[in-house]
């Protein structure tokens, strides 16, 4: 069993998109005990025994560029935490968001022949 660690990445997020791609990303991995998202400095935080080169391979299939900073022991949580985070766009041009349009068309019929 290997010991918990605590891997920082800095991973570029723009928007709220990007930031649950990144969640849902790290959270497929095994081994992952908490994950926390600092959308303001960009960077992911990441505790468990999971392998640091594993979570920057996954974020990375996501479609977005990660660097581990750093990695080490988890440190105790600090008894008054303030996890205020800035309000995020619901997307950025980074998510290339694709719109559909469809209209049915009553003029032509469909025939198989």
């Amino acid at each position: 069993m290997a010991p918990k660690k605590k891997t920082e990445l800095k991973v570029s997020i723009n928007c709220s998109k990007c930031k649950s791609e990144v969640l849902k990303a790290v959270a497929k991995l095994s081994d992952v005990d908490q994950v926390t998202v600092d959308s303001e400095k960009g960077i992911v935080t990441v505790v468990g025994e999971v392998d640091p080169v594993y979570v920057t391979n996954q974020i990375r299939k996501s479609g977005k560029f990660a660097e581990i900073i750093s990695v080490g022991p988890p440190k105790k949580p600090d008894p008054s935490p303030s996890n205020k985070q800035p309000n995020l766009p619901p997307c950025c041009p980074q998510c290339q968001v694709v719109t559909m349009r469809y209209e049915p068309s009553y003029d032509s019929f469909c025939s198989i022949l």
